[in-house]
């Protein structure tokens, strides 16, 4: 049974209780050996948040001391907020500080392999930022702190997977940065990822940049110029990578099994088509039906997979919280774990 590190998120954000939901499920205990990183006293309000006062919270300072049973949460408590005064579906500072620090501890622990893969629940970057933490994103904290210099972003909801060759900057820096050895870097990455996930020989569609990819240079030459020539050097390898395929009709294809994954050129490329599927709004019932999908950093030396939503602040505090996406992302780093 693998052991899983999960972070809390920020505390005033429904992290803690779709944590506590996700644990609630006795499917869990049969796949790995759960354990949370955060603050004991929060999750013991956030337990009375959605309804589930039965469920205890063991409050631990090493993985050594985890019971790992149904129907007790271990937690490594930092106790980093005061769980009294903490205003629930707000900014702070101290809130920002903690879920950075709830992250670093979980890297640590994976990095000693005292876990064997690291999910993390949503921080909010204006309060991280705020408590002096200047990243743009766990993407780069886990760079940081691993010492990684070539890795990127993979979302997946189901069979549908994409990563990025740029994520956080602004779109027209995210045209600069199509540059042939990173679209190769990526393609590389994208392979390793899929056959960590046990695909013994993945299918890679590699998206243009421009509308049509360019039209042959008549809506741009990044096609030509950079992204064909590393696809071309890709399949040299021996890597089945196919492209560049026109942007609005890659994820089609890849849905439809033509591809295991997909390389997008920037986010906003690759995150719209994931979140059209995995982020489903009930407009009768005006709430959300499901929020799923997983978000995962690949080149790194540990595993890390993520919800792929926001800290909900609106929601925070209402016990109405989706937990799919963290029992996606728990399911994922299970799967990744399995096959490293």
């Amino acid at each position: 049974m693998k052991i899983i590190g999960i972070t809390m998120g920020d505390p005033a954000s429904i992290g803690p209780e779709i944590t506590v939901k996700a644990f609630s499920d006795p499917e869990l205990y049969k796949k790995c050996h759960p354990l949370v990183v955060g603050d004991a006293k929060v999750l013991e309000k956030a337990r009375e948040v959605v309804g589930k006062s039965q469920i205890k919270i063991h409050a631990i300072e090493q993985v050594k001391d985890a019971k790992f049973e149904y129907g007790t949460i271990d937690v490594i408590d930092l106790k980093m907020v005061d769980a009294d005064t903490l205003e629930i579906g707000k900014v702070s500072k101290e809130a920002g500080n903690a879920a950075f620090q709830y992250v670093k501890k979980d890297i640590e622990l994976a990095m000693a392999k005292e876990v064997d893969a690291t999910v993390t629940n949503a921080l909010n970057k204006e309060a991280m930022n705020l408590a002096g933490h200047h990243f743009s994103g766990h993407t780069e904290i886990y760079a940081e702190y691993t010492g990684t210099k070539k890795y990127t972003m993979m979302l997946a909801h189901e069979d549908l997977r994409v990563v990025h060759v740029s994520t956080h900057v602004s779109l027209r820096e995210a045209c600069d940065r199509v540059k042939k050895e990173r679209v190769l870097e990526v393609i590389r990455i994208a392979n390793q990822a899929c056959k960590d996930l046990g695909i013994e020989n993945p299918k890679i569609g590699v998206a243009g940049l421009n509308p049509h990819s360019g039209e042959n240079g008549m809506f741009g030459r990044e096609e030509i110029e950079e992204i064909t020539p590393a696809i071309e050097e890709a399949k040299a390898e021996g890597i089945l990578a196919d492209g560049p395929v026109p942007p609005d009709t890659v994820f089609s294809k890849a849905r439809g099994g033509w591809y295991d994954i997909v390389v997008a050129m920037y986010h906003d490329q690759g995150h719209i088509p994931l979140k059209v599927v995995g982020f489903v709004y009930d407009k009768v019932a005006q709430k959300w039906e499901a929020v799923a999908g997983v978000n995962i950093t690949l080149g790194l030396p540990i595993i890390r997979t993520s919800v792929d939503h926001g800290t909900a602040f609106d929601q925070a505090g209402t016990g109405n919280a989706s937990e799919l996406s963290l029992v996606n992302a728990i399911d994922y780093a299970i799967r990744m774990a399995g096959n490293r």
